[in-house]
């Protein structure tokens, strides 16, 4: 039987500043990550829970709406591309 201790349970928030190309324009964007000792399970971006999302060292690597996009939480660095149309870089803070 396993046994799910809540208390256990951390969360993550970030809040990054992505620079967008070709646009030239900065949006704020938001990252929330839900992990216990078992690892990370959930990820939200701007309030949306992302249905899939993958974990590489420090990155959370996920896509919503068709923009792929990569959240280092080591680095607090933040990348996106939308169908190769626009892409974005950015800084984070906690």
């Amino acid at each position: 039987m396993v046994v799910c201790d809540e208390d256990k349970k951390t969360s993550f928030f970030a809040t990054c500043h992505a620079f967008y190309l070709p646009a030239r324009s900065i949006w704020k964007r938001t990252v929330a990550v839900d992990h216990d000792a078992e690892g990370v399970r959930s990820v939200a971006i701007d309030g949306v829970l992302a249905y899939s999302f993958s974990v590489i060292d420090s990155s959370v690597l996920t896509a919503i709406d068709g923009e792929r996009i990569q959240f280092d939480a080591k680095n607090q660095t933040w990348t996106s591309d939308l169908r190769g149309v626009v892409s974005s870089q950015g800084r984070c803070e906690r």
